[in-house]
Parts: C-alpha cells; structure tokens; sequence
C-alpha cells in the first residue's frame, strides 16, 4: 500500500487509474472540447468518472469504494488528463477553424499570427 494507491501492487492503479481512467479523461476532455463545453463542466465530468474508477478498484481488486484519500488521488489523475486532453484539442480546433486567425504557439496553446 502506498500514498498513491491502496493495491498490494502499483501496477493495478497504473492500470486502472492511469491507463483505463487516463484514456476516458483523455476521451472526456476532447469531447467536452468538441462540444465547446467550459472547463467548469469538465471538472464536474471528472469528478464522476472519479467515483468511476473508484468502483473499477473496489469491484475488480477489493479496494475500498468510499476512501476520500484514493479517491482525491484517482481524481486529480484524471483531471491532469483530463484537461491536457481537452486543451490539446482546443489548440486543434483554434488553428485549424480560425487558421487565419491563430497559429501554434505550443503542443497545448495557440497565438495570433502576425
């Protein structure tokens, strides 16, 4: 057991949390993206598919379902993709729906030309 995950072995929250929640945040933020949602909305998404993940530990490897302080840390995980997921693709969407507008300035971030 360690700070992170509450599983006798990393390699379940790496699992769960980071691969199996990592894609759904990823996946959560680009839609919310596309549909031009606010991040208020996406932070609201994450913390559902928070107690999500909390379930996926609690029925596939016996953790505990209603731990605050696994659930916190599934959560932020979730929310770090979640939000890179969504501002990558807002950058997509920035530079290529307004390309007379906005060039890239980064992976995750736009400019104005000129």
């Amino acid at each position: 057991m360690g700070i992170l995950y509450e599983e006798t072995s990393i390699w379940q929250f790496l699992f769960v949390t980071c691969l199996l929640g990592g894609w759904a945040a990823w996946m959560t933020g680009k839609a919310a993206a596309q549909t031009w949602s606010s991040h208020l909305q996406l932070f609201f998404y994450m913390l559902g598919l928070g107690v999500g993940i909390r379930f996926i530990h609690h029925a596939l490897f016996e953790g505990t379902m209603f731990s605050l302080h696994y659930y916190i840390v599934d959560t932020i995980v979730l929310m770090i993709l979640g939000f890179l997921g969504y501002q990558y693709t807002r950058t997509n969407q920035m530079v290529t729906q307004y390309n007379w507008l906005y060039e890239r300035a980064s992976l995750l971030s736009w400019k104005p030309k000129g």
